[in-house]
């Protein structure tokens, strides 16, 4: 018994599909055959006599239509379903160059960004980043650091770690550096990357496209624009959170003159969990979604000058450079693949130093072993004080040496640092 499809012409915009015709396509109600041979049936078929075609399990009804309404194949009216949008073709080149995530989105924030900026200001969570305080409507609202921008591409890249990233944690006699700062410098990497990409973007956008890359050392709310252009979602931990990389990324932006479609929204939210909150050594949070810069090891690590407040010392341990506790502890990681990117792969001898070794560097080798890397941009001296803060915390006597020899640094901090922890040792 064979089917039959009826194909009844209504002059309207709808259009009828022969989902089991494998052999036929339509076209505005009619049937067309792959070989072209519509054109002939209609001359034989009219509505009384139309022709039936048989493909050996299905039979098609063709009635005729005006040839007024017949679309030719090459018609420029009909549109080219192959054919790339301008954002699918920027993201496309994002992608093959190594970008994680891409996104598109207006060059507007919502109110509550700036909102929330300046309570965060208002209420010293900064500590002593003052160019948080001096900044914020650039932060806030892109239009402000740029009057012409338009449009906002944001891209991440991912540097989730291929070793366990509390591994070096357990080992007291040695210093952990956060992931993303074991191997190259990544505000280097990222906005080689995204210079690249603007020159594409520009190359597809036309001679009057303008853009600007930006990657975090310019006033941008980085997170918040990600958020919007469906990267991810704003995480309790401050960060962006990602289905497919976890915490584990890394933020750049390219604003653009042109006008862009944005992204699709996405869904995605943390829930009920709270488990960076918990894993946070100095309880830096003092409510889901804000930070207290005063007390997050990061921030104590890298942009605090002069010594570390002494009842928090202990909770840092042997972290010398950064944290990666709260983001370590996100569950979103458990779909992240370890970064395919080279220069974000960790070198052996950062994966973890000698705090012995760390600790008889001079300026020198401190420049020498940490060239190219982020670390080098906080300077010899602060970086021999958080490791004479790790050496106290070690509860090893092999280290004493190491903070006796630099009682008698040039650096009033390290001095003071050097004599806290002989004491923690003794």
């Amino acid at each position: 018994m064979h089917k039959t499809f009826h194909y009844r012409l209504h002059i309207s915009q709808r259009r009828f599909y022969a989902p089991k015709a494998p052999n036929a396509r339509p076209l505005n109600g009619n049937l067309q055959t792959k070989r072209g041979h519509t054109s002939s049936l209609l001359k034989s078929s009219s509505s009384k006599n139309p022709v039936h075609m048989f493909d050996g399990r299905y039979t098609a009804r063709i009635v005729p239509i005006r040839k007024d309404l017949l679309l030719p194949a090459s018609s420029p009216s009909r549109p080219d379903k192959h054919r790339s949008s301008l954002e699918e073709r920027i993201a496309q080149h994002a992608r093959q160059m190594g970008f994680d995530a891409i996104g598109f989105c207006k060059a507007e924030l919502d109110p509550g960004v700036e909102k929330g900026l300046r309570a965060f200001v208002l209420q010293g969570h900064h500590g002593t980043m003052e160019w948080m305080e001096t900044r914020i409507e650039e932060r806030a609202q892109p239009k402000v650091l740029w009057p012409e921008v338009q449009s906002v591409i944001s891209l991440a890249l991912s540097y989730a770690p291929a070793e366990d990233p509390h591994a070096t944690l357990r080992q007291p006699d040695r210093g952990n550096i956060s992931v993303y700062a074991r191997n190259r410098d990544y505000h280097d990497v990222l906005k080689g990357m995204l210079k690249q990409l603007a020159q594409f973007v520009v190359k597809s956008g036309g001679e009057q496209t303008q853009v600007k890359v930006f990657v975090d050392t310019a006033p941008v709310s980085e997170r918040a624009l990600a958020e919007k252009a469906q990267l991810g979602w704003h995480g309790k931990h401050t960060c962006l959170v990602s289905r497919s990389s976890g915490s584990w990324l890394l933020l750049g932006e390219i604003y653009t003159t042109l006008d862009l479609t944005p992204s699709e929204p996405k869904a995605g939210s943390c829930g009920t969990c709270n488990r960076c909150m918990v894993a946070c050594p100095t309880d830096a949070f003092p409510a889901p979604y804000r930070l207290d810069a005063r007390r997050c090891i990061s921030y104590l690590t890298i942009e605090h000058k002069g010594p570390i407040p002494l009842d928090l010392r202990q909770k840092i341990g042997n972290r010398i450079y950064g944290c990666d506790d709260c983001i370590a502890a996100c569950p979103w990681n458990r779909f992240a693949s370890a970064s395919h990117h080279i220069k974000m792969q960790a070198r052996p001898e950062l994966i973890e130093p000698r705090l012995a070794d760390l600790a008889a560097l001079d300026d020198a080798a401190f420049r020498k072993l940490f060239s190219g890397s982020p670390v080098k941009r906080i300077g010899r001296n602060r970086f021999v004080r958080n490791v004479l803060i790790a050496i106290g915390n070690s509860q090893d006597q092999s280290l004493i040496p190491s903070a006796i020899a630099l009682m008698g640094d040039p650096d009033p901090d390290i001095v003071e640092t050097a004599h806290w922890a002989l004491e923690q040792l003794q």
